[in-house]
């Protein structure tokens, strides 16, 4: 049964972006990520972190305490509030077994994202994967279930259409800022070399904006995309020394507090009095919220995104009723094989037992009688014996997997 796959999640559903932000791991936490795994005795989990989500995919054939999500908050964030926990830990939905794995493939389908249909989900699952498989954090039932995960969103976009007139994120911060910034002159500031900032950046690149400078803590990749947008390229710390002036400032980092405070802001502004675009796609913000009152600024963020998102969604909508019937038919179908899978991991030291009767027989039970055949007649005795292996083999195997399939 499916009863082992769990989940623990926070969206943007029943939390904002800014709590939802309080949840996320930085990069290179995987030893936090072990401790949580040894920490609740799950046998795997991988944990995802999106511009609108935190997922803790899990299994375990242990019973999950339905007070779990608060002590997974606890342990994440200990300096936040006895209240805050208890905020944060009521927010968060459980799912199991079934319900869980129909979660999952949903969210790979862009069927709960912020902007339904939006394909950018598939890449961040595949690399969430890679980064906790090389942490140790995953094993054989969660590989089963991200490779028929990918599967299942592929047909789910070939077969509906409800990645059709899709606008990530990304192109609706683009599309607020040219609002304000449409010179193609405008001086861009761009803080952060990460993915979104690059897809952030091909926009720019393809609407023929010039003159952009990149920050970043890694200069080699702050180099790569300055080159790619024919601009400059600076390390972060320079950022707060910057004195060129700006028109529109995109901010994009890892970090989980305020990159560009009020006072580095004062200072990028050299005395302009003028109106500037801020656009913080950052989770949490990584722009200090107090410019906003204190300045006057055009200012982007993923949480003001959410209504214009909402204008898209009616064509997407309509194809989410065929997605769902496919995740239905693809859950079948998903029981199927991972029942399969158990009765290979169950039976996968027959090969090697039958095996070992076979030389045994042939070199010790019957050794003096089959020394004793001429060179053809061992020849005909080994290849029969090979293929007595594998039907001895075959026969439990099949037997059990279509048992596995009746059920």
């Amino acid at each position: 049964m499916l009863d082992g796959y769990h989940i623990l999640t926070l969206t943007h559903r029943n939390a904002t972006l800014e709590t939802i932000g309080k949840l996320v791991v930085e990069d290179g936490a995987s030893p936090l990520l072990n401790g949580l795994k040894d920490r609740f005795d799950w046998e795997e989990m991988l944990y995802l972190a999106t511009c609108n989500r935190v997922v803790f995919l899990f299994y375990s054939r242990q019973d999950v305490a339905e007070n779990i999500a608060y002590e997974l908050v606890s342990n994440i964030r200990p300096d936040l509030s006895a209240g805050e926990i208890e905020t944060i830990g009521g927010q968060m939905r459980l799912l199991h077994g079934a319900d869980a794995v129909r979660h999952w493939l949903e969210v790979a389908a862009s069927m709960d994202s912020l902007v339904i249909g939006e394909r950018e989900i598939i890449r961040q699952l595949r690399e969430a994967y890679d980064r906790n498989h090389e942490a140790g954090l995953t094993g054989d039932h969660l590989r089963l279930l991200m490779r028929f995960t990918i599967e299942t969103a592929k047909e789910i976009y070939s077969r509906t259409a409800i990645g059709q007139k899709a606008v990530s994120v990304v192109a609706l911060a683009f599309a607020a800022m040219q609002n304000t910034a449409a010179d193609r002159n405008s001086r861009i500031l761009l803080v952060g070399a990460g993915q979104t900032n690059t897809l952030f950046a091909k926009f720019l690149a393809k609407s023929g904006y010039k003159n952009i400078t990149v920050f970043n803590r890694t200069l080699k990749n702050a180099q790569t995309l300055a080159a790619a947008l024919q601009g400059r390229a600076m390390p972060l710390d320079a950022l707060q020394h910057y004195s060129e002036g700006f028109d529109c400032l995109v901010v994009c980092t890892g970090a989980t507090q305020a990159v560009v405070t009020t006072d580095m802001y004062q200072h990028l502004l050299q005395g302009s009095t003028s109106k500037k675009v801020v656009v913080d796609l950052s989770v949490p913000n990584n722009v200090d919220k107090r410019i906003v009152s204190d300045f006057p600024v055009q200012f982007i963020e993923i949480e003001g995104l959410k209504t214009i998102a909402g204008e898209n969604l009616a064509h997407r909508e309509k194809e989410r009723q065929k997605a769902e019937a496919i995740i239905t038919e693809r859950l079948n179908t998903f029981r199927g094989q991972w029942h399969e899978r158990q009765v290979e991991r169950a039976l996968s030291h027959i090969p090697d037992e039958v095996r070992a009767v076979k030389e045994k027989a042939i070199y010790q039970v019957y050794s003096k009688q089959f020394a004793k055949l001429d060179p053809q007649a061992q020849s005909l005795v080994l290849e029969m014996m090979g293929y007595m292996e594998k039907k001895c083999v075959a026969i439990p195997i099949k037997t059990m997997k279509g048992m596995a399939k009746r059920e």
